[in-house]
């Protein structure tokens, strides 16, 4: 009986391959969503979430967020050893929506109110835009989960939906029945694990991403700190070769 309906199962897809040829694309995807009932589009909308998350979170840090710290932090030491601070919060305003420069600026600020005032200072600045950095992307790992069990619930509702039907055809048709059913079913599934790998593949990328930006956040805000204590109280001859060596 299990082998009979798994040969019936492979016909069927062959067969919905072919005809999938046929039809196009168009038509092939929109008899996928009508096979596999209500819950499919249930799951499109939360596709629809997970994408716009992923392409809000992606134009923001890399585009609004994003902010090249070496040749920023390089800009902001020169002129710091320099002794022109209001041209270096000048520079960081040049880069309003940056978190780095946001930070950076929060030190510059609080430069000449003394080393615990400017730690306080940048502290607060990242505990403040910080997690604006990973904000929303745990989201997609919630959504993913939700996609899937979307897609279980609608397998589920199919199979039962089969079953029932089962009792109101003849013998010689349930077998073909059964086998369709279970087909058209499984499309559920079939979405939702797909939903489930966008997901996931976004979540890893966009998390790998902000935790590299949080990072180089609290370094160059260390950095910071450290360029301030120095600032008046380093001989010339240390500066200079401390520019050497780097």
């Amino acid at each position: 009986m299990i082998s009979s309906v798994v040969s019936e199962l492979l016909v069927n897809a062959s067969l919905a391959a072919a005809d999938a040829g046929k039809l196009g694309v168009t038509d092939s995807v929109i008899k996928f969503f009508k096979d596999g009932g209500p819950f499919m589009f249930v799951n499109l909308f939360w596709l629809a979430c997970a994408l716009a998350v992923a392409l809000e979170r992606i134009v923001t840090l890399v585009f609004r967020y994003n902010l090249n710290p070496a040749p920023f932090m390089e800009q902001i030491s020169k002129l710091v050893r320099g002794g022109n601070l209001d041209r270096a919060v000048k520079v960081c305003g040049m880069a309003p929506t940056a978190p780095l420069a946001k930070v950076i600026r929060a030190g510059l600020v609080h430069a000449n109110r003394g080393e615990i005032e400017v730690a306080k200072a940048v502290e607060e600045a990242l505990i403040e835009h910080s997690p604006h950095v990973s904000k929303r992307i745990p989201w997609l790992w919630s959504l993913a989960n939700i996609a899937t069990l979307v897609g279980l619930v609608g397998t589920i509702f199919g199979l039962i939906g089969t079953f029932q039907a089962l009792g109101d055809v003849p013998a010689d048709q349930k077998q073909r029945l059964l086998s369709d059913g279970i087909s058209k079913a499984m499309n559920n599934t079939a979405f939702a694990l797909s939903i489930a790998v966008v997901c996931i593949i976004f979540h890893l990328f966009l998390t790998s991403y902000a935790k590299s930006m949080v990072e180089s956040l609290e370094l160059n805000a260390l950095k910071l700190e450290n360029l301030l204590s120095r600032r008046g109280s380093v001989d010339p001859a240390a500066t200079e070769l401390e520019a050497r060596a780097s």
